[in-house]
């Protein structure tokens, strides 16, 4: 097994959770804020 390959295919799955995270938390930033407009 190519080592190199396998560290390459470790940081791309990396960077594609990060991002789903980064956009799970905004989403969730955004209903939070959108409840705290609406319900004011």
């Amino acid at each position: 097994m190519n080592m190199e390959l396998v560290m390459q295919a470790l940081e791309v799955m990396w960077k594609g959770m990060l991002s789903i995270f980064t956009v799970i938390i905004i989403l969730t930033i955004l209903v939070y804020v959108l409840n705290k407009i609406l319900k004011d």
